[in-house]
């Protein structure tokens, strides 16, 4: 069972962490509101329907922004045990600095495990419905692309042709061992390319030695064959890079079916990565924000410690985003990119534990 003590802080920080996501929430409520009007001003659907995208939307925006949510509301917490002077009632029934660091540095733990469990798979599942419904909006919504076990799928449209293409493999700007239907209007087969290597750095794709079939009469009298499309391999990576659509159980399936096919996965491991370490990663935050608080004026104002929050978090957001970027060009190792931030803070973290009781 908890204690008086234990019970007392876990519900203040539960209350600090409830009111920042309320002010979050709005924020990103009317941020994300303001963009979906402009995205549907010029359609004919129910007015509610941008903030019916918007709630969709809003979860996995709150999820990015946990970690500093965290940040904040351990900032709050301490501000007003500082303020009402409780810091040093808890001290003086036997309850170190460091006990009380360690019982929130748990709590972030425990929370970050439900948050990515439970929370993050709801809020990636509410994601993929929120893009499904902005492309049926869009005029992109007859141009498709998918990977599965057979390989890569594309579906487009071109003067009012219908193309269906299969491959087994994608490397760089390069198809491998490619099939190619195209039928008219009515979906009745005018022709069949097959080919082993098709060049797709832009939309009029190289379709090297292709394999041409009319009405079951084959032709291979052609070394290249320029093909007309609306996608290139900057186009097909798009598609397939909103990966917080995916759940955990989907990013190690698609990982798998994008190995399959030669399919680049690094950015999905980036992102099982991001997503294992996040109990962690919201556990070192609190510990480096209540070092913070322990080391500054307790008579500083709300103000300071808002903005010392803000900068921290905008500080901790680039270094992390950096590291993300270097590693999704392969300028730098995925593990690197995801546990030297982890590293670094965790070092600041220690260093700041020394003499933390002296506080």
């Amino acid at each position: 069972m908890f204690k008086i003590y234990q019970k007392y802080l876990i519900n203040n920080f539960l209350i600090k962490f409830l009111y920042i996501c309320l002010i979050f929430i709005s924020l990103s409520f009317i941020l994300n509101i303001l963009e979906e009007i402009s995205f549907v001003k010029n359609l004919n659907i129910n007015v509610w329907y941008p903030y019916f995208l918007t709630l969709l939307n809003l979860p996995i925006t709150m999820f990015e922004i946990f970690p500093f949510i965290f940040l904040l509301s351990t900032q709050f917490l301490f501000f007003e045990l500082f303020k009402k002077q409780e810091i040093d009632l808890l001290k003086k029934n036997g309850l170190s600095n460091l006990k009380i660091i360690k019982i929130l540095f748990l709590l972030s733990i425990v929370m970050g495990v439900l948050s990515v469990g439970i929370y993050y798979n709801v809020a990636s599942k509410l994601k993929f419905h929120y893009i499904t419904l902005k492309n049926q909006l869009s005029n992109d919504n007859k141009y498709l692309a998918m990977v599965t076990d057979s390989g890569l799928w594309i579906k487009d449209e071109i003067n009012e042709n219908t193309i269906i293409i299969k491959s087994n493999l994608i490397q760089g700007n390069i198809l491998y061992k490619t099939v190619i239907n195209e039928f008219n209007k009515n979906f009745s087969l005018i022709r069949t390319i097959q080919s082993e290597k098709i060049n797709i750095k832009n939309k009029d794709w190289k379709i090297y030695n292709p394999i041409i079939t009319i009405d079951n009469i084959s032709k291979e009298d052609l070394k290249m064959l320029q093909f007309k499309t609306n996608f290139d391999v900057e186009k097909i990576n798009s598609l397939f890079s909103n990966i917080s659509t995916l759940n955990l159980f989907n990013l190690f399936t698609l990982k798998k079916e994008y190995e399959a096919i030669g399919y680049s996965s690094d950015e999905i491991l980036l992102q099982i990565l991001k997503l294992f370490t996040v109990p962690l990663f919201y556990g070192i935050l609190t510990i480096l924000s209540s070092i913070i608080m322990f080391n500054s004026k307790r008579n500083s104002s709300l103000l300071f410690n808002i903005i010392l929050g803000v900068i921290m978090s905008v500080l901790i957001y680039y270094m992390n985003f950096i590291f993300s970027s270097l590693a999704n060009n392969g300028k730098l190792p995925i593990i690197v990119s995801i546990f030297f931030p982890l590293f670094i803070l965790s070092i600041i973290s220690v260093i700041g534990l020394v003499n933390i009781n002296e506080k």
